[in-house]
């Protein structure tokens, strides 16, 4: 949470000075290049592949085994994302004019964003080792530091970044240069944060690099058809990036906006399920407790359930007054509050299928059967290209995002079907029993906020303190309604959490 609202303020402070033009449309386009790469390599396939491996070591494995195993991983990837970073860094035009092609038709934005990417790249490094140093402290049941540490990324890249924004105009850059620079402090920041609770396992560092290490070989092994499926999430953005650079000016930035916004509750809930319930899986399936894998899969399903289905709601009928709150001061117009509001909503869409799917695809690696998450993001790719084509001519950008939730929304189902074959079966009536009752409570939630809506207009479109106050107003009261019904309905695992923070506030 801590990290996600940091982002926004992140967000604010980029609407604020850049608003939804050129210069941040070439940062969004720039930073997404290592995030691409990111994805690949640190948070999707490296994650996952490592607490696989590394959580089997742990429970089988002598001490001096299993950190011998993680320094060799470290060292390895910090010098195969170096060469890699360089790479870019030398090809980093080519790279632009893939990406966005359409940017070379304005004056100077292709260059601009070819210098922005040269800056950030080696933030691809320092992210990368930060996933390596999460994934073992959460097997090693630690959860708050690295969960912690891209708060501290924004924090860097905050204070960083509008730091040197305001000092790099003196020297003839523009400001966004500064706040690309303030990307990398970031990424330093979260790895270097990591470092107390690391040291805390007792963890040892063994330098030297050993190829022929089969628990690395096994890492490697496992991370190919993650890279393979993850690329075909990369192939969407991709396309989707391409096609958005033909759009409006401002629609890259737009689509920026309001997915940031959509990723608050994936981040609170998908994300951090996700990383939860990695290792348990990970520990189930080095037991061959099938049993336990079951009731942790479905457990997890209703709380994404739980969670993420009041949020859709939420972000469809609050989406003008939050963007309004949030983003519009400065140079973001209200032409810009109302293109983005609309992108949220069509991004909403996909929101319960966004979480779920990262509480799905670890039960894959731990049943060791990587191949099916491969087959479901190249079926989402397809489908992608498909509902793009067929309605950008009308829609523009809306049509991406309508697009990334149909496509989730796919790849959940087909992920969903496979998994529960292959785990010979699971709790499905709970799930369908626990599903309806939050439907029911987040109707009458949407009920409530329609209501609310109309009665407090005047007051949402005021001035900053009444937009304050009536949207909050709105937010609390609706999630207390929300928990209201499904306490009435006996949702379980809304008791668990009521229950579970009564433990922690001893009551």
């Amino acid at each position: 949470m801590c990290s996600r609202v940091l982002g926004l303020i992140r967000d604010q402070i980029f609407a604020g000075m850049f608003g939804a033009g050129m210069a941040y449309d070439s940062f969004v386009v720039a930073f997404r290049i290592p995030n691409l790469l990111r994805d690949l390599f640190a948070e999707g396939a490296l994650s996952t592949a490592f607490v696989t491996v590394f959580a089997d070591y742990d429970t089988n494995r002598s001490k001096e085994e299993t950190w011998r195993l993680a320094s060799n991983v470290l060292t390895f990837f910090a010098i195969a994302l170096s060469l890699i970073s360089l790479l870019g860094i030398y090809l980093a035009g080519p790279l632009v004019s893939l990406l966005a092609p359409n940017f070379s038709a304005v004056a100077g934005k292709a260059e601009l964003t070819e210098k922005l990417t040269m800056i950030m790249l080696p933030f691809l490094i320092f992210i990368s080792l930060a996933a390596v140093v999460m994934g073992i402290l959460n097997t090693k049941g630690r959860f708050f530091a690295p969960a912690m540490a891209s708060s501290f990324f924004n924090l860097g890249s905050i204070i960083g970044g509008v730091s040197l924004a305001t000092i790099v105009p003196h020297y003839g850059q523009p400001a966004i240069v500064g706040m690309a620079f303030g990307t990398l402090i970031g990424g330093m920041m979260q790895l270097v944060i990591q470092f107390p609770a690391l040291r805390g396992t007792g963890f040892r560092y063994y330098p030297g690099l050993r190829l022929s290490d089969p628990g690395l070989r096994r890492i490697l092994k496992l991370m190919l058809p993650a890279i393979i499926g993850l690329s075909a999430t990369q192939i969407n953005i991709f396309i989707n990036t391409n096609f958005a650079s033909s759009c409006a000016e401002g629609s890259v930035s737009w689509l920026n906006y309001a997915f940031r916004l959509v990723q608050l509750p994936i981040g609170l809930f998908g994300v951090a399920l996700s990383i939860a319930m990695m290792p348990v899986l990970a520990r189930n399936a080095a037991n061959k407790d099938i049993v336990a894998m079951k009731d942790t899969l479905v457990s997890s399903l209703n709380m994404v359930l739980c969670l993420t289905l009041p949020a859709t709601a939420g972000l469809i009928l609050l989406s003008e007054p939050i963007i309004r709150l949030i983003f519009e001061h400065g140079a973001f117009t209200p032409s810009d509050t109302l293109a983005t509001a609309q992108t949220l909503s069509f991004y909403a869409i996909g929101l319960f299928a966004y979480s779920a799917n990262k509480v799905l695809v670890p039960a894959f690696y731990a049943l060791d059967k990587t191949k099916y998450p491969v087959v479901a993001s190249f079926l989402a790719v397809l489908s992608n290209i498909v509902i793009i084509n067929l309605t950008i001519d009308r829609f523009q950008h809306l049509s991406i995002a309508f697009s990334m939730s149909c496509s989730m929304l796919l790849n959940f189902g087909f992920l969903t079907t496979v998994l529960y074959f292959k785990m010979e079966g699971f709790a499905l009536r709970p799930l369908f029993k626990t599903f309806c009752k939050i439907l029911a409570a987040t109707g009458v939630m949407s009920l409530w906020l329609y209501l609310g809506d109309r009665l407090l207009l005047a007051w949402l479109q005021g001035n900053i303190i009444e937009q304050l106050a009536s949207t909050f107003s709105l937010i609390v009261s609706a999630t207390a309604l929300y928990v209201f019904v499904l306490s009435f309905f006996k949702v379980q695992e809304l008791n668990n959490i009521i229950r579970k923070i009564r433990h922690k506030f001893g009551h």
